[in-house]
């Protein structure tokens, strides 16, 4: 056994042995041939670029001490490879390197003000940024939270944030991602390691001060390799982040400079030591004013140009506009409202082409010889490239909404019709989801039966207890509303909510599960045209709620005139669109009891 394992160690020996045999004959050869390369292993060049840099003190004697390591190595060692690669990232990151800041408040606002309509809270927000920069060039970054429906333009507002800054711009996104290496990496030491993320990307933006996306923050979660969103606790947390510690590095990196924006579509998924380090700015859903102007001065443009279309010219009208936005899209952004204007485009072309190219054809058939009327078809086309593309000037087209429609086809909406809907219990409630406002009908309907609550729609936990709590209140006051005390002992009651297979949830569905199961007792319909939300107690209390704005937006878009709010709620209205509030009337009520006078105004008239 000795002898065996010192023959396997000598052999061990005299294959290094003759490695290195065999590298340094390869030199002298090379030599002796004039072609001796004076770094072959590229350890002095790695060792000057590393000594032009301007590292922090803890870096440089992190990098010297692994160089050291790097030049006692032999070159084919696998530990050699690891150490160049970490040596070569130190080399390559923007450790002391970054851009100037432009600090022209006039040249920002126009740069926002071209790149997005609307925005006024997010725009001035940018703004303060850069003052603050101006007087103060060690400020710290800031750290933004841009949530609202998807479409309205928040991941581009990060764009146009770098453009305004003239800061570099780099964009990470969070959807889906579980592993919390994708933050901090991995050691150095395991097989193909490399940086998190966030110094990769700073990398590949070759400056320590970019404006840096994290795109879908809410849409991360975790497994068993770590928490991510726990990763980026260091990373947005401005006391912090000056000595962030990436895995693979070992060093710290400091990210104070960085201005990291995050976008989401819901608050409630984010954690809430995360959601702390964030100032959060809303962006809601566009009324139909502002869509019809985003069309027409952002989008219309936009793909026009990206369709290299500067040959044509086509107007929309407000009409059209306004059927592509109600009879095709029905969103609180704009993302689909660009697809069919894009839609409406090309098949406007297309048609316009074909009539072209064809006339062409027929000019070549019938001004040609025999000769060359063979040669056209013997081609693909007939005739050449250029001659098959509109001459300039040539396609001069208005689009009215009767040419929408001929060129989209059916509506995928119809005109909506809630306020001609007017029958015992029924109500007409507003919900928020992650894309926006929506109408949330609630139906009543009392059957002969022993008492049971059949709750229909895919009602969530919350949802199911508010509508237990409208019927324990209305059981507790009957007499008041003059309706049997025993209703619910011989009749089942089924409360349905619409469009049976989303799922739906909250408490604000209070007021309106109540009001529709009053109005299925009395037999009564509710006040006609009206929209409402709340939460309500057992004692009778209409509690305030969440998403107002796009609720209101919701309502606005479903041509809804009266809203139903609880009173705590009245300063949330402040911020609509001047036309929201001309078309809409707000009615504010601290309870139960005064919302329901005003739903069922021929009983109260009757009292």
């Amino acid at each position: 056994m000795k002898q065996d394992i010192d023959g396997r160690v000598r052999n061990r020996m005299e294959q290094t042995q003759k490695d290195y045999f065999l590298n340094e004959q390869l030199k002298e050869i090379n030599k002796e041939l004039g072609n001796e390369e004076e770094d072959p292993t590229g350890n002095k060049e790695l060792k000057e670029r590393l000594e032009k840099l301007d590292l922090p003190k803890e870096v440089r004697k992190k990098s010297q001490l692994e160089l050291k390591r790097l030049n006692r190595l032999q070159p084919m060692a696998p530990e050699s490879g690891v150490l160049r690669t970490y040596l070569e990232w130190i080399a390559d990151l923007p450790w002391n390197i970054h851009t100037h800041d432009s600090h022209n408040l006039q040249e920002a606002w126009r740069i926002l003000e071209k790149d997005h309509y609307d925005l006024k809270q997010a725009k001035e927000r940018i703004l303060d940024f850069i003052a603050v920069r101006q007087m103060n060039q060690g400020s710290r970054g800031a750290i933004l939270c841009l949530t609202g429906p998807p479409g309205t333009g928040k991941t581009s507002l990060g764009r146009s944030v770098a453009r305004a800054l003239n800061r570099e711009f780099v964009r990470i996104s969070l959807g889906g991602v579980r592993d919390e290496a994708e933050i901090r990496g991995h050691r150095k030491t395991y097989v193909g390691a490399l940086p998190g993320r966030i110094i990769q990307s700073l990398k590949k933006a070759g400056s320590s001060n970019p404006v840096f996306l994290l795109d879908e923050i809410d849409k991360m979660s975790n497994d068993f390799r770590g928490d991510p969103a726990a990763a980026l606790l260091e990373v947005l947390d401005p006391e912090q982040n000056s000595t962030f510690t990436d895995h693979y590095l070992e060093v710290p990196y400091d990210l104070s400079r960085v201005m990291f924006i995050t976008t989401a579509n819901s608050l409630h998924n984010i954690p809430r030591a995360l959601l702390d380090r964030m100032e959060v700015i809303e962006i809601p859903g566009y009324t139909e004013y502002e869509k019809i102007n985003i069309a027409k001065y952002f989008i219309l443009p936009k793909q026009l140009q990206l369709m290299g279309l500067e040959r044509i010219d086509v107007n929309f009208d407000e009409d059209a506009f306004k059927t592509i936005i109600n009879r095709f899209t029905m969103e609180a952004g704009v993302r689909n409202l660009e697809k069919q204007i894009s839609q409406v485009i090309r098949k406007l072309l297309r048609r316009e082409l074909k009539i072209y190219q064809s006339r062409a054809g027929r000019y070549i058939l019938n001004s040609q010889s025999i000769h060359q009327y063979q040669q056209f078809y013997s081609t693909k086309s007939g005739f050449s490239e250029e001659d098959q593309r509109l001459p300039k000037g040539s396609l001069k087209k208005d689009v009215d909404s009767r040419l929408v429609e001929e060129l989209l086809g059916k509506p995928i909406f119809d005109e909506n019709d809630f306020q001609l809907e007017n029958h015992p219990g029924l109500s007409i409630g507003m919900a928020w989801t992650e894309v926006g406002g929506r109408i949330l009908p609630v139906e009543v309907a009392l059957l002969d039966g022993s008492g049971k609550l059949i709750l229909t729609g895919k009602l969530g936990d919350v949802m199911k207890e508010s509508a237990q709590i409208a019927l324990s209140y209305l059981r507790k006051h009957a007499n008041k509303w003059k309706i049997p005390i025993d209703f619910n002992e011989k009749r089942d009651i089924h409360i349905h909510v619409p469009e049976g297979a989303i799922p739906k949830d909250g408490p604000s569905a209070g007021i309106t599960m109540t009001s529709a199961l009053l109005s299925a007792l009395l037999d009564k319909p509710l006040r006609k045209n009206v929209a409402m939300t709340g939460e309500i107690t057992l004692t009778g209390r209409l509690l305030p709620i969440g998403g107002v704005k796009e609720k209101i937006l919701a309502a606005h878009r479903n041509k809804i005139k009266s809203i139903v709010l609880p009173e705590k709620n009245r300063k949330d209205t402040d911020d609509l669109p001047q036309e929201v509030k001309d078309n809409l009337e707000f009615h504010y009520f601290s309870s139960v009891n005064e919302a329901l006078e005003f739903l069922l105004p021929q009983r109260k008239n009757k009292k």
